[in-house]
């Protein structure tokens, strides 16, 4: 090759090598674009709170001046300062049935309980049924026959086998936390990626092995799917029973403003089931994004 080829070329992989340097961004363009993204990330977390807290304002507002305005019957959709106030009251001086914040505890407790049962329950038969496909075969026309019946009906029947006491509640908790967390368990051991068995398999790992280190963790994303909804299943159960039949809890809150037509105290009840749902979501969510910090961001999602 000759000279002038040769300074030619080295003369052009050099300018070439010196533009990708000037296009390449340093480490402080780079760092600014990141911090750029966490600004626009937390500024529309901001635009969606603020979103979120004018429109609660405007349906209380727009209801009280409804219900100010006799649009709307206040006596049966009473209106958000009587709520306020009958929640102060229950605060401050107690409900009938005694403290409020002994009420609250004890519809927790009874679904707090009959959630774990149920999901213990749920998980350990849908992962049991999803590997050994005999059981599924011989178990699985039972559990849809039973998905099939309207659980909310078992609850007077609860009520006649347990009493008034959290048993019948707990019940009706389980039989509705149950079936939601079966099914994402069972479908989450039958989509465990086969690869990932076979590896196992070929590395020696026995039965016992592959459900605990391969097909449960790879189950648990549609196991906390479940979990979001079947705590208010829970909490719905326990609602449910005590409206029934109770001597303590929230249900019984509604199921006494009811009887005495006091529509103030029915919407009061409901605020406060609402509060504890959401504290318990948001506490469901936390332990999720702490135990599934190495699953990658979804697309369009927030980092």
């Amino acid at each position: 090759m000759p000279p002038e080829t040769v300074t030619t070329s080295a003369s052009a992989a050099k300018r070439a090598s010196g533009a990708a340097a000037d296009t390449a961004p340093g480490p402080d363009e780079g760092g600014g674009r990141t911090r750029a993204r966490a600004r626009a990330a937390r500024n529309r977390r901001f635009v969606v709170y603020g979103a979120r807290v004018l429109l609660l304002v405007a349906i209380i507002g727009i209801w009280e001046w409804l219900a100010r305005a006799a649009v709307i019957d206040p006596f049966n959709f009473s209106m958000p300062s009587k709520i306020w106030d009958q929640i102060v009251q229950w605060a401050v001086h107690g409900t009938p049935q005694g403290s409020l914040w002994e009420q609250i505890w004890y519809t927790l407790y009874e679904a707090l309980l009959g959630w774990v049962i149920g999901v213990v329950g749920g998980v350990v038969l849908g992962i049991a049924l999803g590997r050994v496909r005999f059981l599924a075969d011989v178990l699985g026309p039972y559990i849809k026959v039973l998905n099939a019946l309207p659980r909310i009906v078992l609850a007077p029947i609860f009520l006649i086998w347990f009493g008034l006491g959290p048993a019948s509640k707990v019940a009706s908790a389980v039989v509705l936390v149950f079936f939601p967390v079966f099914f994402n368990a069972f479908q989450g051991a039958r989509e465990v990626d086969r690869n990932l068995v076979a590896n196992a398999r070929i590395l020696g790992a026995t039965n016992r092995q592959v459900t605990l280190q391969v097909v449960i963790p790879s189950a648990t994303s549609w196991i906390f799917t479940s979990l979001h909804v079947s705590f208010g299943f829970a909490l719905i159960g326990a609602i449910v029973g005590e409206y029934i039949g109770a001597t303590k809890g929230i249900g019984l809150l509604v199921s006494a403003s009811q009887g005495t037509f006091n529509a103030a105290g029915v919407y009061a009840a409901m605020v406060i089931l609402a509060v504890v749902a959401l504290l318990a979501e948001a506490v469901l969510t936390f332990l999720e994004k702490r135990l599934f910090r190495w699953k990658p961001a979804e697309a369009g999602s927030e980092r």
